[in-house]
């Protein structure tokens, strides 16, 4: 029989690693090497989170980040499997421009940014990695462009408009 682990309870049903890495910090006795580690955790309808952990071991480095990426969760407005509008984000280096896309397209995206999209619940995106490609800025500037992103509704409601008004 099936029994629910906590994250099946709270609703995450999506968990991916994006990327590990190897730090090292020089010594007197020699090289100290630590790792970081960032992950994505989303229920695929409209909540994701992200973390990023450091330890001297990869799965202590994981587990953290997972836990980060847990407390982190936010939502984001999904309307027909895809995003309401164009949106650029940014963060240090990284550009990240999202935009919707017609029912059928799927997800185009590279790793990190698809990572995210995937564990939002975003079906058909299209998006565009600009300028560094670091993992971890790339998450972030997503995380960025993601939390900017407004519904139909908020907007309508901010214009003093109706939804048909606002999409006519």
């Amino acid at each position: 029989m099936h029994k629910p682990m906590d994250d099946e309870k709270e609703g995450l049903v999506f968990e991916q690693v994006v990327g590990t890495n190897r730090v090292s910090k020089v010594i007197k006795g020699g090289r100290h090497f630590s790792f970081n580690a960032t992950v994505v955790t989303g229920d695929k309808n409209g909540t994701v989170g992200v973390g990023m952990g450091k330890a001297n071991e990869v799965i202590p480095a994981i587990n953290k980040a997972k836990e980060i990426a847990k407390k982190s969760t936010f939502k984001v407005p999904v309307r027909n499997g895809t995003i309401p509008h164009s949106i650029t984000g940014k963060y240090c280096g990284s550009k990240v421009l999202l935009k919707p896309a017609a029912p059928g397209t799927g997800i185009i995206a590279g790793g990190p940014v698809r990572a995210i999209l995937e564990a939002t619940g975003i079906e058909n995106v299209l998006t565009k990695s600009l300028g560094s490609n670091t993992t971890h800025n790339l998450v972030k500037a997503t995380v960025v462009a993601l939390k900017s992103l407004h519904s139909h509704e908020e907007v309508a409601k901010l214009r003093n408009k109706s939804i048909a008004e606002l999409l006519a």
